[in-house]
Order: C-alpha cells, then sequence, then structure tokens
C-alpha cells in the first residue's frame, strides 16, 4: 500500500472515530431531553373539567338559578300560578283562579351569557333580563364555587294609572349575585343577593330600593326526579304594607328535552319585582298555590 492510500485509510478511520463519538453524544442528549419532556408531562397541570347540572335548568321554581344554557340553545318555559288553597272548596282551592301566567323565551349562544324575554299576565308584565356565568366551579375544587350575573328590567303595561305619568314610571329592575356550589350528585345549594329598584313607588313614605337574600336547593332523588326549595329573605323594608317572604317547595321530572316542575308556593307572581317585594299570602293561614313550569329546549 503505497504513501497515499495509507494517509487516506487514516483520515477515513478518524472520520469514523469522530462520527460514532458524535452520535453517541447526541443520543444521550436527546435521551435526556425525552426524560425531561416526560418529567414535565408528569408535571404538568390537569386540564380544568367544570361541574355540570349543579341545577336542572336556569330556574328552579321561580330564582333564577347558577346555570346558564348550552351553546345555540333556546328554552321555551311555561310557568304558571293557581289562586290559594283558602278560598275553599266553592272555588276548587284555588285552581278556578285567579290564575298567573308567564311565557318565556331564553337563549345563549357561546354558553357563559344568556338572556331572555316573557310576559306575565299578571300586571301585563314584560320583562327582559341578561345573566353572565362569572365563575365555573371545577371537580378538582381549584374553584370550589360558581357565580352567576343576573340583571333583569321590567315594564307594566296595565291602563293608565295616575302615578304612570310617563312610560320610565312603568320600569322596575332587579339585580343578583348567585353564588352555588354542587356539593355532590344528588344535592346542590346556592344563595342570591337580591335588589330591587322601582322608578316610581305607590306612597311618598315607599322606598324605592328594597334589598333581600334568595336561598335554593335541588335534592335528587331518583336518576331524574329531585326536591326543589326555595326561600327569599326581605332584608329589608320599603312599604308599610304587610308583606311576606317567598317560600315555595316541589318536586321536578326530566322527561327527554323536557323539564316539569310542580311546585305548593305563597307568591303570586312570576317575576322579581313581584313575588321579592309583593308576595301578600301567608303560608301559616293556608294561604298557598299550586304551580307548574314546563321548559322545552331546542338546538338551533
Amino acid at each position: 500500500m503505497d504513501m497515499h492510500n495509507k494517509v487516506f485509510m487514516k483520515k477515513i478511520l478518524i472520520f469514523l472515530l469522530f462520527s460514532n463519538s458524535f452520535s453517541s453524544v447526541l443520543f444521550a442528549q436527546e435521551d435526556d431531553m425525552t426524560k425531561m419532556l416526560d418529567e414535565e408531562t408528569l408535571l404538568e397541570k390537569p386540564k380544568k373539567e367544570f361541574i355540570t347540572a349543579a341545577f336542572k335548568g336556569t330556574r328552579l321554581i321561580n330564582f333564577h338559578t347558577l346555570e346558564t344554557l348550552g351553546k345555540r340553545t333556546l328554552d321555551f318555559r311555561i310557568s304558571h300560578r293557581f289562586g290559594d288553597f283558602n278560598s275553599g272548596a266553592n272555588n276548587a282551592f284555588g285552581l278556578d283562579g285567579p290564575a298567573c301566567i308567564r311565557l318565556g323565551l331564553e337563549y345563549s349562544f357561546e354558553g357563559r351569557f344568556m338572556f331572555g324575554i316573557g310576559r306575565t299576565s299578571y300586571e301585563k308584565k314584560l320583562d327582559g333580563f341578561m345573566k353572565f356565568r362569572l365563575l365555573r366551579q371545577t371537580t378538582n375544587n381549584s374553584m370550589p364555587l360558581s357565580v352567576t350575573l343576573v340583571s333583569s328590567m321590567f315594564y307594566t303595561t296595565v291602563k293608565a294609572q295616575p302615578k304612570y305619568g310617563y312610560d320610565v314610571n312603568r320600569l322596575s329592575y332587579a339585580h343578583q349575585i348567585i353564588i352555588g356550589r354542587k356539593f355532590s350528585e344528588r344535592f346542590s345549594f346556592q344563595m342570591a343577593p337580591i335588589m330591587v329598584h322601582y322608578n316610581i313607588v305607590d306612597s311618598v313614605e315607599d322606598m324605592n330600593d328594597m334589598f333581600g337574600i334568595q336561598f335554593a336547593s335541588r335534592l335528587k332523588y331518583t336518576k331524574r326526579s329531585a326536591i326543589t326549595l326555595e326561600y327569599a329573605v326581605r332584608t329589608s323594608k320599603y312599604t308599610n304594607v304587610k308583606y311576606y317572604d317567598s317560600a315555595a317547595i316541589g318536586i321536578e321530572i326530566e322527561t327527554g328535552g323536557h323539564v316539569f316542575q310542580m311546585q305548593l308556593t305563597n307568591s303570586f307572581g312570576l317575576v322579581e319585582d313581584q313575588f321579592i317585594p309583593h308576595t301578600s299570602s301567608n303560608w301559616l293561614n293556608g294561604g298557598i298555590k299550586l304551580g307548574f313550569n314546563i321548559s322545552r329546549v331546542f338546538r338551533v
């Protein structure tokens, strides 16, 4: 082998040795990187999962719940209240009336913000509201509570009376913060400080604003049925007329796309500016009304 070939062979050997060493370093670094990525994956925070169905619908009996509708969901609601039980047998214990009915439409496009409109026969009242889910309870309790904001406006269309000199006098409002938690698969509870404002009141001695706290709970006893409870404490007095706290107990049954709710309540009105300040019947003397709600949900 001549000198030229010997030099060439040495160069090839040096190149092979260098390549082998370089490859070993690369593979070692790759193994270290893979190990680091695996460790980071193990340390990575789990993906947030939200609690669902704390309440079956956006309303329980009379009160709003912390729930909002799902994405692109339309809810058609019918609410009905009969007369008082203590109206006697001749009035079929309230079934003959007087009755109050509300028809409502509620919609959400993206699942967190929703709005709705309604018409109530009592006081011939139109209402509209907006509802926003500010916080959602998570399965790992990184967020232990759900918080939902609700703002409502009401307009009475009863025939002209002296106090309704201007249309603005027919307006009233309600604002509330709903704070709640689903404690288990069977039990959920919420509370909601609420303010009701009237642009005009009946007497100069009456206050335009009143405040209260709403409490509501739901207890499932079968897969598709639950017992529901509501109570509203009136924390401020805005008039000298005697009124009572709104209270209700009911059962809730889910049947496919329908939710059927039947209840007993002392409230005749079906919107916040009616049942929070102006519940005139008392449970203790038989001022109890049979009522029902029907909710039908559509995807649009």
